[in-house]
């Protein structure tokens, strides 16, 4: 009898996702369609961990089926979006919100409408109890009530949750509520939804709804889900209506992954779903390279960091790389990777850079050393500030420069970076050329910048008294920059055309800019158009009239402070990055489920490693589902504790040991400093294995 509903567990590299696609195939040829879906033209709904796996996966199943079935490929949260939006206006009408048509809220943007609204609050409240900052306490309660949605808790229930997860009563946690709830509301009556207000409205309200169900049901006949270890609460919920209405469905479950778990994922309740099904696989992971030649394995290794005694034996495939301080590992490291590239037996894409945590020094030291040997490297999904990109900066200064009463916002260093950034020379070259360098851009920004509160201005270069020293290519480019800003001064456009404006004719429309400065560029106007439409949403014609210049400074500043990363949709390239040395955190590595023949494991004696690289988000395990009584959203009254955190983070290492070991084939180099950036000394779990090395 064919399987209807199938469970398929393993370790990492075990062929969970290829077993998905198989079981699919199986289900093609048996010509499996459910009786009155037989005449549809039904899609098969895949869903994934994260955006990366989405796409990958997606791609495998339309490479096998030659394109030939519809497949809606999505992230969980994802597929609630869509679902949201596309069910909007049934939403409408059973909850009688205003007819709006829905307009979703980046973070940042909620981050700074939720601080306006709660102002007179923020003010009197204590909210010290919970965050050291301001901005850290409007995020968590945005983090917490995104997180109640995930795990299907009203938000009624915050309040005992906290209190009793804390062990304590406060005020604050009855505040919290409210305010989330004061949020949600506020938003819903302006038609704007974050992805805590759309999981609310999905699980809440538009999933028990008939009409919506019954629209759910006919629209897929296969279920494949990857992954779900790093499902939300919710997840659970939407596979097991659609294995309850007939749909075929087939999940896989990594038991050494869970590399959310802290963010949003709730494994162990996913982990439920195995009861559903009516066959289970386990599938074991391959036997990795690495031990080849060597008695021990990978279970002996993970015993060893977690119950410290006598230091393992290691293969020497795993070798070690120990220094004093940590800008000498930084650059043992990187050498030494360059060692084996010049050799000719390693390629670039052979090599991961692996860290706990990847500050913007250690980031640029690396990148820099492999950059003078023209090797190149890329950050995995670094995220880096958008306001990290020369051309965003450029910008952004020369919107200061243009509106009225934004004169606070340039300065003399703004003006000098804007001219070199605006002056290239094209064709581009390498290293990149600009007609204006460094020190004339100095000069002319001393001299021929006339700063102002009202408007702050550009003077010719003659302002300069030894502006025949200038020489031709500079004075012609200052020209066009001064040019360009004394037109657009005189047209005023809107901060969207002058964006628009300055992007085609400074850089050419991104024509010979590299992948990463399109990108950021991509993101600027992504994020413009999304604050713009946003303040159309929230502010009357009155008040945005009266204040336009001061939502442009806001604008302005709100990127300046490092809140938007330049991470554009898509965020791949159309060539993947399969040429360079990968650069990235444990956390990022992990969730792009990538392997390598060499691995460099930096800081391996930092207690950072237990961390995984991600940081939990406040709360986030009071609201994981076995903490509630069965069937029952309110909490057990179990207090959170010392030894709870201690407990998590030993099967979070555990957890990280035997993925990365299973990802990495040939070699392994523990890369330790004895003392720590911050000078002290090292005492992280893993310097047992750097201990154990031949």
């Amino acid at each position: 009898m064919l399987s209807k509903a199938i469970w398929i567990e393993g370790g990492t590299r075990s062929g969970k996702t290829d077993a998905l696609v198989t079981q699919f195939c199986q289900w093609l040829e048996a010509r499996v369609v459910l009786g009155k879906q037989s005449g549809r033209d039904a899609k098969i709904l895949v869903l994934a961990g994260n955006d990366d796996s989405k796409r990958d996966f997606g791609d495998r199943l339309s490479a096998k089926t030659q394109g030939k079935y519809p497949i809606s490929a999505k992230t969980t949260i994802g597929f609630i979006q869509d679902e949201v939006l596309l069910f909007y206006p049934l939403l409408i009408q059973h909850l009688n919100l205003p007819a709006y048509f829905p307009l979703r809220l980046r973070p940042e943007t909620e981050q700074e409408l939720a601080t306006k609204l709660w102002r007179s609050a923020l003010e009197r409240l204590n909210w010290r109890e919970i965050a050291p900052s301001e901005y850290r306490f409007v995020r968590r309660v945005l983090d917490l009530l995104q997180l109640a949605a995930y795990s299907c808790t009203p938000l009624e229930s915050l309040p005992e949750i906290l209190s009793q997860g804390f062990g304590s009563t406060s005020e604050i946690y009855d505040c919290v509520e409210s305010l989330a709830s004061e949020w949600r509301d506020w938003c819903l009556d302006r038609g704007l939804l974050t992805y805590g207000i759309m999981t609310e409205l999905y699980w809440r309200h538009l999933l028990p709804l008939p009409e919506y169900q019954q629209h759910l049901r006919d629209r897929y006949w296969v279920l494949l889900a990857d992954d779900i270890d790093d499902y939300p609460a919710i997840g659970r919920q939407i596979c097991e209506y659609l294995l309850d209405a007939g749909v075929l469905g087939a999940v896989s479950y990594n038991h050494n992954g869970m590399v959310r778990l802290g963010l949003s994922a709730d494994p162990d309740y996913l982990l439920g779903l195995k009861s559903r099904c009516d066959r289970v696989i386990y599938l074991d992971s391959i036997a990795t390279p690495l031990f080849t030649d060597s008695s021990s394995n990978v279970d002996e290794i993970v015993r060893a960091v977690i119950e410290p005694g006598t230091p393992p034996l290691l293969p020497s495939s795993i070798r070690s790389i120990e220094t004093r301080t940590r800008g000498e590992m930084l650059k043992a490291t990187a050498l030494k990777a360059i060692e084996l590239i010049t050799s000719g037996k390693v390629a670039p894409g052979d090599i991961a850079i692996i860290a706990p945590g990847l500050d913007a020094i250690s980031r640029s030291t690396i990148t820099d050393i492999f950059a003078r040997h023209q090797i190149p490297i890329a950050s995995l999904n670094a995220q880096l500030p958008l306001n990290s990109d020369p051309g965003v900066r450029a910008l952004l200064t020369l919107m200061a420069l243009t509106y009225p009463n934004l004169g606070q916002l340039t300065s003399r260093d703004e003006i000098a970076d804007l001219l070199v950034t605006l002056s290239p020379i094209y064709p581009p070259q390498t290293p990149l050329v600009t007609s204006i360098d460094p020190v004339r851009a100095g000069l002319l920004a001393d001299y021929c910048f006339a700063p102002s509160l009202s408007q702050p201005r550009l003077l010719p270069y003659t302002n300069f008294p030894r502006w025949d020293r200038l020489g031709a290519s500079t004075a012609k480019a200052y020209d066009r920059i001064l040019g360009w800003v004394d037109r657009v001064r005189e047209e005023q456009p809107s901060p969207l055309n002058l964006l628009t404006d300055a992007i085609g004719y400074f850089f050419q429309q991104g024509s010979y800019l590299p992948f990463d400065r399109l990108s950021a560029l991509r993101e600027l106007m992504e994020t413009a158009q999304h604050y713009w439409q946003v303040v159309e949403r929230t502010y009357s014609t009155a008040e945005y009239l009266q204040s336009t210049h001061q939502i442009t400074a806001q604008f302005i500043l709100l990127l300046r402070q490092g809140t938007v990363s330049a991470n554009p949709y898509p965020v791949s390239q159309l060539q993947p990055q399969k040429q360079s040395v990968t650069l990235s955190n444990i956390f990022q590595y992990r969730a792009s489920k990538r392997s390598h023949p060499y691995h460099f494991w930096l800081d391996v004696g930092s207690p950072l490693w237990a961390e995984g690289g991600a940081a939990t988000l406040y709360g986030a395990n009071l609201l994981l589902k076995n903490r509630f009584s069965r069937g029952e959203t309110a909490p057990t009254g179990k207090s959170w504790t010392e030894a709870d955190t201690q407990t998590i983070d030993e099967q979070r290492l555990e957890r990280i040991l035997r993925d990365l070991l299973h990802r990495v084939d040939n070699r392994l180099y523990l890369c330790n400093s004895d003392l720590a950036i911050n000078g002290q000394e090292q005492i992280g779990a893993l310097l047992t294995l750097v201990h154990g090395v031949d």
